[in-house]
């Protein structure tokens, strides 16, 4: 009988535990997707979900909670950057598990958990606010500077190549020789 246990001990001591449902939960928030067996996809759902939830507060507290659980820079940054805007009028179910069969070595229950809102199959074309603003060009100023970039490149390139000839030709009229032939002396090979 299991009366009153209350998580899975997934076969590990705690430290152990607590180590690969950390490194499990960054995978996840940094790739948005990861294969793994049902029981540990269930334990990570169970410890990535209030952390989405913090990261819809962004302040210094939320972020250093959220750090004592992941210990990754990077994936808080992900998390607070680009996951947190995308769920921010979700009230919880951030995540989902998608059943894929068994596998061949031991015939453990394998599956897929991924974030809800990160996968274009499911979500139909609904972009939410947040993807909507951001594909919105900022001011028309701003395109014009990127097309004058390109066109002022292209000067400075032909200013260069008349400036390389009277260099040449300088030589040439000091009768010293001038050869575009590349040689390997001195090189090893």
């Amino acid at each position: 009988m299991r009366h009153n246990k209350n998580f899975n001990h997934l076969g590990r001591q705690a430290g152990h535990r607590k180590a690969m449902l950390s490194n499990m939960a960054s995978s996840l928030i940094l790739h948005k997707r990861i294969e793994t067996t049902v029981a540990k996809a269930k334990a990570v759902k169970q410890f990535v979900e209030p952390l989405v939830t913090r990261s819809k507060e962004d302040t210094t507290h939320s972020r250093r909670v959220v750090f004592s659980y992941l210990k990754q820079k990077e994936a808080v940054t992900e998390l607070f950057r680009t996951i947190a805007p995308k769920i921010a009028n979700r009230p919880g179910g951030y995540t989902r598990i998608l059943k894929t069969g068994f596998r061949l070595g031991d015939g453990a229950d394998m599956c897929i958990i991924e974030f809800v809102d990160f996968n274009e199959a499911y979500t139909l074309g609904v972009a939410p606010a947040a993807a909507q603003v951001e594909a919105k060009p900022k001011t028309r100023r701003s395109r014009k500077k990127s097309t004058d970039a390109v066109e002022d490149a292209t000067v400075v390139a032909e200013k260069k190549a008349p400036k390389a000839k009277p260099v040449q030709k300088a030589a040439k009229n000091t009768g010293a020789k001038v050869s575009n032939v590349k040689t390997n002396v001195g090189k090893k090979m």
